[in-house]
């Protein structure tokens, strides 16, 4: 009897702000595995000539562009900072392209290898249900405040505030398949990477 094909997984990444997950992605990046990370096909959506900026272009104005042809991302910013129904048209111009792109790649790699996705806003995008397991990378609260005073040069409040907008890392570790803990050393992270990447292959 032929042995059935080994059904190759699609594997998210996400965590928080100064989590790590960053550091985790490019290790198993470095191991030969592919990672689509959902922050750089959001920067190729809206690439001078895209389709992706046209379309932002006719939804918020010339204003929308700077001189040289990008999209001026400041003037975005401020235009949907305040303002929830903007930041949904810009969402539903830039999230389909994004999933499309993303989902084409991630077929491709996935007729010879596992495919890992590395998306920050995985669970509230609700796109866990894409995936046969989700990573989460995880930080004591402590040591992610000072993480990210030291790494964008901020106030205590002003990391806790940024921390706290988004979905806390113990609400994320708790609807995880996997947990990489990045509260200690670089080798204590790689090994628990090494580890999982062993019992995946």
């Amino acid at each position: 009897m032929n042995q059935l094909k080994k059904k190759h997984k699609v594997i998210g990444i996400t965590g928080g702000i100064a989590s790590g997950k960053s550091t985790v992605s490019d290790y198993i990046k470095s191991k030969g595995y592919p990672v689509l990370d959902a922050d750089i096909y959001a920067r190729k959506v809206v690439e001078p000539g895209s389709q992706g900026l046209k379309e932002i272009v006719e939804a918020f104005g010339e204003a929308a562009l700077n001189e040289d042809g990008t999209m001026n991302r400041q003037q975005v910013g401020s235009i949907i900072f305040n303002d929830p129904k903007k930041r949904a048209i810009l969402n539903g111009i830039t999230h389909p392209i994004i999933r499309q792109k993303m989902n084409e790649d991630r077929d491709f790699y996935l007729q010879t290898t596992h495919v890992f996705q590395d998306i920050p806003l995985l669970f509230e995008n609700g796109l866990e249900r894409q995936m046969d397991e989700v990573i989460v990378v995880y930080v004591d609260r402590a040591v992610q405040i000072k993480r990210l005073m030291t790494r964008n040069n901020m106030s205590e409040a002003d990391a806790i505030s940024r921390i706290e907008s988004q979905m806390s890392l113990d609400e994320k570790k708790d609807r995880a398949s996997v947990v990489f803990d990045n509260t200690g050393t670089i080798e204590t992270l790689y090994k628990q990477i090494d580890d999982y990447l062993q019992e995946l292959s």
